[in-house]
């Protein structure tokens, strides 16, 4: 899309009446329209890619964030960079329009400035335009997209498949989308998407007999060249999520299978092949170093909105790993020019998506207000007004996942408060009223329930070190996803850098040391065991309770660990 003037001046119009703030630098944000959209076409294959969008039909704002560390032989690299330092590693410029998109810096500012981001029918009409110069261009869906709304959640998904579908999604693998039972993705797989959505998983099997459960791999046609799509769910969904939701459903990474996959739809005449994962990008970049044959890992899980692929060397050549970050922020574009049956070379673009800078699409936008109509009134209860920044989106802690741990502590009369280091949920400015429909952007899953445990001090720190270990093992495939449990009222330090067992030191209550022997109450919520089913009240009944009576949240100081050995890390600015 390349805007002229006139154009232009016609898309600020419609951005005024849409609610962009008066005081926006009108001219910084003309001359993003101008340029951001303009990526010709080159080369005769073309993949489209979203992930993550987390059920996110409305434009948002979204913080990225500031501690993204990289630990080992990950440090310094992708996608370990935040702020100046990947502004700085992609030539970014300061206070541009992409430097809002994919960084944190002066986020309130910025955020005001160019709009909210994302919107289904914003993506929509940029997929658009970007397939109408691309004939036979193909949508890839990376996971994550059933779940993460008051919508998704209440309709059983069936917002997100009638949306998928009209966005015109091609292939799709999955993660989150498991938490609605195998019976229900298969009823969407089989009903829903037949003919239309291909789901593609290669490392997902039964565990009785090891058939799949999914088609490991399609090959489509691309303008005469046959492109094969291999899906690779995320490794990790029976452990990060519960088990009893897909019970007859085993996981992994299995590279030796994903070779297997590969060699075989070289074998039937695909000349490109790439991979559909749901990994997070550290895991994809080890196994495009393990891997033959894949010429490019389209890559989710992890959110990280990584501008341009990185170049992985292996013993059948390299692989291009991508990322493109979450809530229907970005589409990523990628063209490949093939030759003599090989990819000969390729352009790739990460497209920040400007709710106010792309007309919304007609079809989808009706699609959107159908689908929300029945919800209105719940979603629209204003619980609380907020006084500063509200994000989750960081490896230690997020003011939102602040608010809920404060929130925990109150209404359920705990000493500790213990919430998941998820890493959807939308961001809220500064004044902006808090409604039902975000506080369910943070919490809305099919298992919300709240807990009360009473815990001895020596397991309090093996929780902390077991989650901790799954963060920052410097062996990608022992990380199982997510980033660190939140924590109330407990202090801590941590030294992401010290080997298992020795990250988590000087545990701290109200001034006090933790006493191994001591049992403390301990409030957490999304309990993975099934015995722990209906525990207590769901996590947003639990907060909005807590947001109604203090009716106004004032600024919200963090609750982070003392952190060591991260000294000039890039991945952190505190």
């Amino acid at each position: 899309m390349s805007m002229n003037r006139r154009e232009f001046l016609q898309v600020l119009a419609v951005a005024a009446g849409g609610g962009m703030a008066l005081h926006t630098d009108w001219a910084q944000a003309g001359k993003a329209a101008d340029t951001l959209y303009r990526f010709p076409r080159s080369g005769n294959v073309s993949l489209l890619h979203i992930t993550d969008c987390h059920a996110q039909l409305l434009p948002i704002h979204f913080r990225e964030p500031n501690v993204n560390l990289g630990i080992g032989s990950m440090q310094g690299q992708v996608p370990h960079l935040v702020g100046e330092h990947l502004l700085k590693a992609f030539r970014i410029k300061a206070g541009s329009a992409e430097a809002h998109a994919f960084t944190y810096l002066d986020f309130e500012q910025a955020a005001r400035t160019y709009g909210k981001v994302g919107g289904f029918a914003h993506l929509a009409t940029l997929v658009k335009q970007i397939k109408a110069s691309r004939p036979g261009a193909l949508l890839l869906d990376g996971g994550d997209t059933w779940q993460g709304s008051g919508t998704a959640l209440w309709s059983n998904a069936q917002d997100m498949v009638e949306a998928c579908k009209l966005l015109g999604v091609d292939v799709m693998t999955l993660h989150w989308e498991a938490t609605y039972g195998e019976e229900r993705v298969k009823e969407i797989e089989e009903k829903d998407f037949a003919g239309k959505i291909d789901i593609v998983a290669q490392n997902v099997k039964t565990t009785d007999f090891g058939d799949p459960v999914f088609k490991p791999y399609v090959i489509k046609p691309i303008n005469g060249v046959p492109v094969a799509i291999v899906g690779q769910a995320f490794p990790y969904t029976p452990i990060a999520n519960p088990r009893w939701q897909v019970p007859n459903w085993s996981f992994g990474i299995q590279d030796d299978n994903m070779q297997a996959v590969v060699d075989e739809a070289r074998g039937k005449g695909a000349q490109v092949v790439v991979v559909l994962s749901h990994n997070g990008m550290d895991v994809d970049l080890k196994m495009a170093s393990r891997v033959r044959g894949i010429d490019a890992i389209f890559g989710g899980h992890t959110h990280d909105g990584v501008p341009q692929p990185v170049v992985v060397k292996n013993p059948g050549g390299q692989t291009l790993v991508t990322n493109a970050g979450s809530n229907g922020k970005y589409l990523g574009v990628m063209d490949f020019e093939v030759k003599n049956g090989k990819v000969a070379g390729y352009r790739y673009k990460l497209l920040p998506v400007f709710a106010n800078l792309l007309p919304a699409d007609p079809e989808m936008q009706a699609l959107i207000d159908r689908v929300r109509a029945p919800y209105l009134d719940k979603l629209s209860e204003k619980l609380a007004v907020t006084e500063g920044l509200l994000y989750r989106r960081g490896n230690f802690n997020g003011t939102f996942d602040q608010v809920i741990c404060d929130a925990l502590l109150q209404v359920k009369g705990a000493d500790i408060a213990f919430s998941p280091g998820f890493r959807w949920g939308t961001s809220l400015l500064p004044g902006d009223t808090i409604t039902m429909e975000h506080l369910l952007d943070q919490t809305a899953i099919t298992y919300p329930w709240t807990t009360l445990t009473e815990m001895k001090g020596e397991m309090l720190k093996t929780i902390l070190e077991d989650v901790c270990d799954n963060l920052f093992n410097p062996d990608p495939y022992y990380q199982q996803g997510g980033d660190m449990v939140r924590v109330g009222g407990l202090q801590y330090t941590c030294d992401p850098t010290a080997g298992m067992g020795q990250r988590i030191q000087n545990m701290m209550l109200k001034g006090r040391p933790i006493d191994p022997d001591k049992v403390y109450k301990v409030a957490g919520w999304a309990p993975v065991s099934e015995e722990a089913r209906g525990a207590g009240a769901p996590i947003w009944e639990v907060v909005a309770e807590y947001l109604r009576s203090i009716g106004t949240v004032r600024t919200v100081q963090l609750n982070m660990p003392a952190l060591k050995g991260v000294a000039g890390n890039p991945g952190i600015v505190i």
